[in-house]
């Protein structure tokens, strides 16, 4: 693996280690070639597969975009054809990124809304053209690769830390570097952590099997999965419950932003899982050495918007409400002189009807004091404007806002 890349940094953070009073230390995953640990289990499975078969000339992957980038990185280096699927709600950033790794080397076959129905066109056509196909997770060879990240971990912190934290996604990472803790007779603390919209181990854990999940919010792109691979199920299926957080995909983006505004760090949002974690076990980590994996930093930022809008919503600083406003001279005004100094209005759509006593509004609030909302629904009580919160709304939000 050394003639891709030099051992990603594993570095202190005084920032998150002073935030939570813990020595918290960060495998940089974001600064290998490829900007995230996936061109680990590719070049793994590709130069176990080229030593068995020599003359195995293509190969195909399917991927929501790490896993694409790594396997073109190693075909142009191994000068090996692939095609790759991808989710066609792929950010461009990340399509760009595989094309350039991969140059002449690779096609790039856009299909599916989903990543499994992606996986599933991809294996299709593997089979068709007996191709091998490389696993963005469920494969013995991937998982080995991941679990490098292990390897130098060990290597860099001179001995196993207190605690390890890993994002899960199909689960190859976790696997891998569990799998090789576990070896290493290691007594560490594992957390692994997941999307809520894509906890496909929390039900594999559950049911007992991988089960496939009815909806995945495809937001934390890079983790969302529906459901959990045989091979790496087969290492985590003890893992448990207790010790899977799962986090709202707006929360994380919370960690995001702190991380780009506090220490210039760009993570993208299955890059930021296990960082955002270490809000639900700061207990049980003072005092202790920790390692979180940062796996990934393939951001668009053409999305920050969008990230910025979620970390507000998340906080409580931005909130969205559809206002009963009575059809009567003043009554805006009235509405407007209930606002605070630090509320600002960023949304506002107002439809005024004919023959109807109130008109409907709606309005998004950003303040930089959560409690100022409660000030606010008192006073349009009083002030008798009906309103709805719609903010956690995902229905009315989505189509509305």
């Amino acid at each position: 693996m050394r003639a891709l890349f030099e051992a990603s940094p594993l570095q202190r953070n005084a920032h998150l280690s002073e935030m939570y009073d813990a020595d918290i230390w960060l495998k940089r995953e974001d600064l290998t070639p490829v900007r995230s640990y996936k061109i680990r289990g590719a070049f793994n499975a590709m130069r176990k597969c080229l030593a068995q078969t020599p003359d195995q000339q293509l190969f195909v992957a399917a991927s929501a975009g790490n896993h694409a980038q790594g396997v073109a990185y190693v075909c142009k280096h191994f000068g090996r054809r692939g095609v790759i699927f991808m989710p066609v709600t792929t950010p461009q950033q990340k399509i760009d990124k595989t094309r350039i790794f991969g140059g002449d080397a690779i096609e790039i076959v856009l299909v599916g809304d989903y990543f499994d129905s992606t996986l599933a066109a991809a294996r299709a056509y593997c089979d068709e053209q007996r191709a091998h196909f490389l696993s963005p997770f469920d494969d013995p060879d991937v998982i080995e690769g991941q679990a490098s990240v292990a390897v130098e971990m060990m290597q860099q912190l001179g001995a196993a830390p207190d605690v390890i934290v890993l994002p899960v996604g199909g689960g190859g990472i976790s696997s891998g570097v569990i799998a090789y803790m576990a070896s290493q007779g290691s007594d560490a603390d594992l957390y692994l952590v997941e999307p809520e919209g894509g906890a496909n181990l929390t039900a594999a854990l559950e049911a007992g099997v991988p089960v496939a999940l009815d909806h995945v919010d495809t937001f934390v792109d890079g983790a969302a999965v529906g459901q959990i691979g045989d091979a790496t199920f087969d290492v985590l299926k003890d893992t448990p419950l207790n010790r899977v957080i799962r986090i709202a995909e707006d929360r994380i983006c919370t960690t995001m932003l702190d991380m780009l505004n506090t220490e210039g760090v760009v993570l993208e949002p299955a890059g930021a899982l296990a960082l955002d974690a270490l809000k639900d076990i700061s207990n049980d980590i003072r005092g202790k050495r920790v390692v979180c994996i940062a796996s990934g930093g393939n951001f668009d930022f053409e999305r920050l918007p969008e990230v910025k809008e979620r970390a507000q919503r998340s906080a409580g600083l931005k909130k969205y409400y559809i206002l009963r406003m009575p059809q009567r001279p003043g009554a805006l005004k009235d509405f407007l002189h209930m606002l605070g100094p630090s509320d600002d209005i960023a949304r506002f759509e107002y439809l005024k009807k004919s023959a109807r006593n109130f008109g409907s509004v709606l309005i998004g609030i950003e303040t930089t004091d959560p409690s100022s909302f409660t000030r606010l629904t008192d006073l349009m009580e009083q002030g008798g404007f009906g309103y709805r919160d719609i903010t956690n709304d995902g229905a009315l939000a989505e189509f509305l806002i």
